[in-house]
């Protein structure tokens, strides 16, 4: 089966993640795509939960590495354009499960010239802890129970409004739309990508250089974003919150003051 889009899963360690979101994968409705694990340099048991996804799941997976040398996700997610076998690309985090409709919903609304824009429901820790490889096979981590609304209400989970899929255009439009990018929840055309040279490796570290940095240049060559409010849904895993060094700040602030879409650090070294 020659698949319609790719996915590029950016992961580091955290294998048990990885199972998780592999699992996800295999119920989605639409099945013709590829996942590329784009590897910043885990170990051995990453490893090992890939090679018994290949042998268990459908799907195309190509697992892609180079060893561990710092932050280097950028690099890898310019390896993941570079080895993706289509001229679509979806990006999603190693932390974060795909709703049931989230391949097809980003393959449905792709249009030229635009990057869409989902978003993802920030469950808190205690639905994290409880999480399993059955819940998400008989797609029960997709519903609300009770617990997860009152730690919707006590602020131990936050933005549960992005968990409930929403098809009809109008009544999407009523809920409002996002101009923003998540890293973990994105996607456009391979050529818009090639177009501003990929994503800029001179960051290294989390935060503008694997989202906004390049929106931003998209932008200059006049691909705007989408909004997929209430589509695509996504339910982050918890973790502890990181925060952007200054320094990566400081680099995203100087490249919107140049205005120059095609970074010299990224696909090709310019």
């Amino acid at each position: 089966m020659n698949p319609k889009l790719s996915i590029v899963i950016a992961v580091y360690n955290k294998p048990q993640n990885l199972r998780y979101v592999l699992e996800a994968f295999n119920r989605q409705s639409m099945k013709d795509f590829e996942l590329i694990i784009a590897d910043d340099g885990s170990g051995k048991e990453l490893t090992d939960v890939v090679n018994e996804a290949k042998r268990t799941y459908p799907f195309r997976i190509k697992h892609l590495w180079h060893a561990d040398n710092g932050w280097r996700k950028n690099t890898m997610l310019n390896y993941g354009i570079q080895e993706s076998a289509t001229d679509y690309i979806v990006f999603i985090d190693g932390d974060c499960l795909p709703g049931k409709d989230f391949v097809l919903d980003h393959f449905a609304h792709r249009v030229k010239e635009k990057i869409l824009l989902g978003r993802r429901v920030e469950h808190g820790e205690r639905w994290a802890k409880n999480l399993s490889l059955e819940k998400i096979r008989s797609g029960e981590f997709e519903k609300y129970t009770l617990r997860d609304i009152v730690d919707g209400l006590t602020g131990k989970s936050v933005t549960l409004e992005a968990g409930f899929r929403i098809t009809h255009p109008f009544v999407r439009k009523l809920t409002g739309e996002v101009s923003s990018i998540l890293g973990c929840n994105f996607s456009t055309y391979k050529e818009h990508l090639v177009a501003v040279n990929g994503f800029d490796e001179s960051y290294d570290g989390p935060g503008s250089g694997e989202d906004s940095d390049i929106f931003y240049r998209l932008q200059l060559i006049g691909v705007t974003g989408k909004s997929l409010r209430s589509l695509a849904l996504q339910y982050h895993i918890w973790h502890p919150l990181t925060k952007e060094k200054e320094a990566n700040h400081q680099r995203f602030l100087a490249m919107k003051s140049k205005n120059e879409p095609r970074c010299k650090n990224g696909l090709m070294k310019l």
